[in-house]
């Protein structure tokens, strides 16, 4: 940019996902849009990085699957984005009478799981029990999901929805009026196979499954709802495909940019708000008749000198692992090749019964003995995020995302602390392998491996999100909880004209432009 306005009908602070997905809209119907953002990239979170130097490999250092952003976003900005689905959903290896086994679930095979199953347990009862299970959140986002790009409900009328038939009626039940581990315990018997499912009512929080303010219940929700399926799939291209596509076309609706903004004042008090910010050495002040704010709830009470109260539950507890792999390491579990195993979602440490005692220690301020992960290949789906030579030669990254590590365990000596989760959720792979991840790492040119570690502490010091929680705050039901909530878009503040656009709006969380549409919506209501 040449020229800086001094007023703009929209001013966009960070420019993510959310903050693309609002210029884009608010830009097509003929505001002008400023997006300010501080670091020297447009994506946030969601953008690729070429992370080793040395390589030419592109991989998102925060996120990494779709599932949540809705096709109804992608049609209306007529994003060019290819979602491929993975043949492979997981695959959770076992030890069971001195032999090493997998149970492996399949996308696009149905016997495949199910003779995996049996394999496992001795019958086919576990995996209708499953198949009972999954029905539940599948009849939960059939009455809910359309819902999440309109104005809020309130939980009665929600819960109206749920009431025309056994299915549905037992859906609200269990995944919204008690604790998830109810359910969970209720349809399954076996401990790798409960907790295979409660993994995602853990993934980015801190929780149990008898946790009584029900976060892993609203933690599971966003895992299982999206689009209808709740199946998670490879962005071709990588997530940073999906934030040039998003800023591709907010830039065509008339979207301004500017990156390396350093914002030292918000004025929000007005029916107008003013931004004052240095940018290329000079200090700026432009004036928004909506200022949408992309970034915590914790950084706008900075800015506005109010006092923040967070709840417990808004504490995060993810642990980043990315990796450049020069070859796939082989498993103990022989009958599955590696390009099957890693093409999932590859879990360990994670049965039910071992995540109860995760948690516990960790809630007692040490870090697990064994520390629940999964890990991911994104290239075996998509090879588009590796240099063609590396391709050839074999290379493939590989991302893990570990649990049960909160914020707390991590304060007080980060760095001594990320070395050793580094270590014990590296053990955690290993144990099912017959070579070290380690001996399958590149090896940069100064000899050392291509591997690199982000605790919750790193995620708050870099992106600002309160705590390391990657949803900025704990996940909301997708209804209104309080009377004033209703009819709403579950993006606005205290504040005059000034809304939330990105994750710590309700239903926000997750790479999902959710709240990125409901805060342009929440705008072009305004400007009727």
């Amino acid at each position: 940019m040449n020229t800086i306005k001094s007023r703009y009908d929209v001013v966009i602070l960070g420019a993510g996902h959310n903050g693309l997905v609002a210029a884009a809209y608010l830009g097509r119907a003929g505001l002008s849009v400023l997006l300010l953002e501080k670091n020297d990239y447009i994506g946030g979170a969601t953008t690729s990085q070429q992370i080793f130097p040395d390589y030419d490999a592109r991989l998102s250092r925060y996120s990494y699957l779709v599932s949540l952003f809705p096709y109804k976003i992608i049609h209306d900005l007529g994003l060019k984005l290819e979602l491929r689905r993975r043949a492979i959903a997981s695959c959770t290896p076992y030890l069971k009478h001195g032999h090493h086994g997998a149970l492996l679930l399949s996308n696009v095979d149905e016997e495949v799981s199910r003779r995996s199953m049996c394999e496992l347990t001795g019958n086919d009862s576990e995996y209708d029990g499953l198949k009972r299970f999954y029905a539940l959140p599948r009849a939960f986002a059939e009455r809910v999901w359309d819902l999440m790009l309109e104005p809020l409900v309130s939980r009665e009328e929600m819960a109206r929805r749920f009431k025309a038939d056994e299915i549905s009626r037992e859906a609200w039940r269990s995944l919204v009026e008690e604790p998830l581990g109810n359910a969970v315990e209720r349809y399954l018997r076996d401990d790798l196979v409960r907790g295979l499912v409660f993994t995602d009512a853990k993934v980015g929080v801190f929780t149990h499954p008898h946790d009584s303010s029900l976060l892993q219940n609203r933690c599971f929700l966003y895992h299982l709802i999206g689009n209808k399926t709740g199946e998670w799939k490879v962005p071709v291209g990588g997530m940073g495909w999906l934030c040039s596509e998003l800023e591709r076309a907010a830039r065509k609706a008339g979207a301004e940019m500017l990156t390396n903004v350093h914002v030292h004042a918000l004025n929000v008090t007005g029916k107008t708000s003013t931004v004052e910010f240095l940018v290329n050495e000079r200090n700026e002040t432009v004036e928004a008749h909506f200022l949408l704010i992309n970034f915590g709830r914790n950084v706008l009470a900075k800015f506005t000198g109010r006092f923040f109260q967070p709840d417990r539950t808004d504490e995060g507890s993810v642990f980043k692992i990315n990796m450049l792999l020069s070859r796939l390491p082989k498993l103990k579990a022989k009958k599955i090749p590696a390009t099957e195993a890693f093409c999932g979602t590859f879990h360990t440490d994670e049965g039910y019964e071992q995540m109860n005692v995760s948690y516990d220690e960790a809630s007692d301020g040490t870090l697990p003995a064994k520390m629940p992960c999964e890990i991911y290949c994104h290239t075996l789906t998509d090879d588009s995020i590796l240099a063609p030579e590396l391709c050839e030669q074999g290379f493939h990254t590989m991302t893990l995302f570990g649990l049960d590590a909160p914020w707390s365990l991590f304060v007080r000596d980060n760095q001594e602390m990320r070395r050793e989760a580094e270590q014990k959720y590296i053990a955690s792979i290993n144990q099912w392998l017959e070579e070290p991840i380690e001996s399958c790492l590149a090896l940069a040119r100064d000899g050392s491996a291509c591997i690199e570690s982000k605790s919750p502490v790193d995620i708050e010091d870099e992106l600002g999100m309160y705590h390391g929680n990657i949803f900025h705050n704990a996940p909301t039901f997708p209804f209104a909880e309080r009377r004033e909530q209703v009819g709403t878009w579950g993006v606005e503040t205290e504040y005059q004209n000034v809304l939330f656009c990105g994750s710590s709006a309700l239903r926000g969380g997750a790479v999902s432009g959710i709240p990125g549409h409901n805060a342009a919506m929440k705008v072009l209501e305004l400007c009727r």
